[in-house]
């Protein structure tokens, strides 16, 4: 059994695999808990562990993963970088500052859908990978859903925080569906609208999947033509995982 773990800059996903990726915990990010701390949240999780794989955008988290994973485990984790086996090439100005997160995602669609396609990640920020034959070709990275809805309350005292609920039309008639209208909405016809153009400027149709903690709430104002994954990262990680074993 493995440990995979994503560590995002809003949550840290752990999931085990053992020959099918199991049930996915979800807690959130806090750079300030120590190793030990850490261990008393995850350690039903990841007892019985012979190997951990670890996606990172935290760098700051990286070295209390690492110790906490040879303390409790005895076992030196992988983490996604420079000297790890991917199957993704990445040609960008600066490959280094592609996340680690990206490339894990690019691996599984690689791996399951195609070499031609574009991964849309819903998590703090909403980022779109172009990738063409196996290669990152660039992102375009904007703010999340989450993060705007944050912001929104954050800035209109007369607002308070509220949860996300599909809307049914896009004109509401309280303060709660008008919110989720606009959010909702707004932010699904972005990515629809950044798809195609990204499609337009390349003149080529590629697979479109859609994955990271936000698409849950945008999913039911999509078609069949986007797909939802949201297991797309912890699938890379199994897949980068085994490429280095």
């Amino acid at each position: 059994m493995i440990v995979l773990v994503d560590i995002g800059n809003s949550n840290i996903v752990l999931s085990k695999y053992d020959g099918k990726i199991n049930q996915t915990y979800r807690y959130k990010t806090d750079s300030s808990k120590s190793i030990d701390e850490y261990y008393v949240i995850f350690k039903d999780v990841i007892k019985e562990a012979r190997g951990m794989i670890i996606s990172s955008v935290v760098p700051e988290l990286n070295v209390i993963f690492k110790n906490l994973s040879i303390k409790y485990l005895n076992i030196e984790p992988m983490f996604i970088g420079p000297g790890v086996k991917t199957g993704v090439k990445i040609i960008v100005d600066n490959p280094k500052e592609v996340g680690s997160d990206l490339v894990a995602s690019a691996a599984a669609v690689i791996g399951e859908y195609g070499d031609n396609a574009i991964v849309v990640d819903m998590g703090t920020a909403t980022t779109f990978t172009l990738i063409e034959k196996k290669v990152i070709k660039g992102v375009s990275i904007t703010t999340g859903l989450v993060t705007s809805r944050d912001a929104l309350v954050g800035k209109a005292s007369q607002i308070s925080q509220f949860e996300f609920k599909t809307p049914t039309k896009v004109i509401a008639t309280n303060t709660i569906d008008c919110l989720n209208s606009g959010l909702l909405y707004g932010h699904s016809f972005m990515v629809k609208g950044v798809v195609e153009e990204i499609k337009k400027q390349n003149k080529c149709d590629y697979q479109v999947i859609i994955t990271g903690g936000a698409s849950r709430f945008i999913k039911d104002l999509f078609d069949d033509y986007y797909v939802f994954d949201d297991l797309l990262l912890l699938k890379g990680l199994v897949s980068i995982y085994q490429k280095n074993s």
